[in-house]
Parts: C-alpha cells; structure tokens; sequence
C-alpha cells in the first residue's frame, strides 16, 4: 500500500512539474521583487531608488524607518528586500528588515517570518508566523507549501498532505508548483 501511495504522489509530482515552467512562481498575490536587493547591515534595508552620492548611481542602503516613501511603497520596499534576504540564506537580516515593515500583518511578511524562522530551526516561531498567514490569506499557496515543508521536519506527515491538499484546492489543480514542491517532499520523506 505504502508504494502504491508513494507511486501516485510521483505521478503526480511529474504531472505537476510538467504543466509548470523551470522559473520560480510565485503564489497567488505575490510580486517578484523588482531588482536583486544587496545585503546591507543590520537595521537598513536596500532602496533602489535611492540616490547613493558616492558612486552617483541609484540605490543604496538605508534606514528603513527614515524612509519617506507612502506606506504600500515602504511595505514593498521592505518585503522585497526581506525576501531576497532570506532566499539568499542571511534569516536573521530577513527577520530584521520584516520586522520593520510598517504592516507587519501582511500575509507575505508572515511567511518569510516563518520561512526565516524554520530555516533557524526555530520551529514555534515558524509555525506561529505560517498560521497567522494561513489566518490572514487562506488562500496564500506559498504559505500552505512552507507550513507543509515545516510539518514533514516536524514528522507530522498527515498535517503536510493536509496542506498539499489545500493547495490543490487553491489551485484548482495538481499542476501549481508549490503543489508539485511539497508533493516531491512529501515523497522524498517516507
């Protein structure tokens, strides 16, 4: 029985993976961010738009409560920045920067919250954040694959595939990449 499982969730993970294309999605909501952030130190954060005097070019670091941009441009900024901290692995300057965000309610700062967490191995605070985001979009598939990822390294197994299956339901399908992510993790961990 156990193969027999194993063996559809690979057909369905091949299914997945060949109805989405080799570049990063992005969840339902989500924005790419607009450039590649440079890392800056503890407490600043990159603005792209940023006038930096010592190379006369655009952007540098910055403070970000110094910041004079409207609210939803700050928040971008920041949870641009935050997410490329921690997809380049630096969790704890990711953790800083989205800290700083002037809505740190935002589904999508929640999520790097708790990706930044988990990847420290600080699963209470991951699973807070995952669930406060789940709360606040529960239709955000990106977090349903993350709170998935932090449940297989907890071993709650059953909890993960509750998960892959609210993302087929968010997705309409089994063809979404973060279904085809977790469906492959899932496999890989049994």
């Amino acid at each position: 029985m156990k193969n027999l499982v194993n063996s559809a969730l690979a057909l369905i993970l091949a299914a997945g993976l060949a109805a989405t294309s080799t570049t990063a999605a992005l969840a339902v909501g989500e924005q790419a961010p607009t450039t590649a952030a440079k890392e800056c130190d503890d407490g600043l954060v990159w603005d792209e738009e940023a006038d930096n005097e010592d190379t006369g070019e655009k952007g540098k670091c910055v403070d970000a409560a110094d910041v004079d941009k409207p609210a939803e441009d700050k928040q971008g900024m920041i949870y641009d920045y935050g997410r490329a901290m921690a997809m380049a692995g630096h969790y704890d300057k990711a953790i800083t920067a989205l800290k700083s965000a002037p809505d740190r309610d935002d589904p999508r700062v929640l999520n790097y919250l708790g990706y930044s967490h988990r990847k420290l191995g600080r699963m209470d605070e991951a699973l807070g954040y995952y669930q406060a985001a789940v709360a606040r979009d529960p239709d955000f598939s990106l977090v349903r694959e993350y709170l998935g990822e932090a449940y297989i390294q907890l071993g709650l197994m059953e909890r993960a595939r509750e998960q892959l299956s609210e993302i087929e339901r968010i997705c309409g399908s089994k063809a979404c990449e973060e279904y085809g992510q977790l469906a492959r993790l899932i496999v890989d961990s049994q």
